[in-house]
């Protein structure tokens, strides 16, 4: 690993622990996707230096529109740890993060590895359940600003998730409706359908870039598989719900 590497790494790696924004640097520095993705995983390599521990993967960029937007043509992918998994109606202390938000979407949990090259036939049969999922992003730059190369460094914005109830993965999954509420009133309204037209797609994808990284996905993994609407801010004294169709719900609360 280089010198500016390490650096950018430790640097997005405290303003994390410390919940504090940093300016963005990618087009500053001239990154290319390959260095953010380098520095992604050196900052993470320092978390589980203090022993956290790998527990999946997440995807990013799942919709159409979130492509368009960032000018690209492909999903992103960042790292998963142990510490990032939050109790399902736990109260979330929003000290931690420095621009909270949260979105709905569906997490895969994984029975058995999963190489870079697999179908859909394929990497359904390696899910051991799925289940209704609120991810919590948080970009650690300033006014919630970032280039690609940015939000690929860090960690693809991804900070926590809370996991609902595991179902059986054969039933049909591709078009669940859901709502994301907070405080009782509907914010997000939407459908699995909305991950890359099909779930299972991301799982795929997620499978080709990890593999890709010389991190093939490993059993006992989670694979949170991409928002399926857009985010919506976080406050304290929240209560926040996603209800997925035929799978039940998900919530938490926030708190300061």
């Amino acid at each position: 690993m280089n010198e500016r590497i390490a650096m950018l790494a430790q640097r997005l790696d405290d303003a994390a622990r410390s919940a504090c924004a940093i300016a963005q640097f990618g087009d500053l520095e001239g990154l290319t996707t390959s260095d953010a993705y380098a520095i992604q995983a050196a900052s993470v390599a320092r978390r589980l230096n203090r022993g956290d521990r790998r527990s999946g993967v997440k995807m990013g960029f799942t919709s159409r529109a979130k492509m368009a937007q960032m000018g690209v043509h492909d999903v992103i992918w960042g790292r998963l740890t142990e510490e990032m998994a939050l109790e399902e109606c736990s109260t979330v202390s929003l000290s931690r993060y420095v621009h909270p938000r949260v979105e709905p979407e569906l997490a895969f949990l994984l029975a058995k590895p999963l190489g870079a090259c697999v179908s859909l036939v394929e990497a359904l049969d390696a899910v051991a359940g799925i289940a209704p999922a609120l991810e919590l992003i948080d970009s650690r730059y300033e006014n919630f600003k970032f280039s690609l190369t940015d939000v690929i460094a860090d960690n693809a914005s991804s900070s926590g998730y809370v996991i609902g109830p595991w179902a059986d993965s054969r039933r049909d999954f591709s078009n669940l409706g859901l709502v994301l509420s907070i405080d009782g009133q509907a914010r997000q309204i939407g459908s699995t359908a909305g991950i890359m037209g099909h779930p299972l797609r991301s799982l795929v994808a997620a499978a080709r870039l990890a593999a890709a990284a010389r991190e093939p996905l490993q059993a006992g993994w989670i694979v949170m598989a991409g928002g399926a609407t857009a985010a919506e801010a976080l406050a304290p004294g929240m209560h926040v719900r996603c209800e997925m169709q035929g799978l039940g719900s998900v919530e938490f609360n926030t708190a300061e």
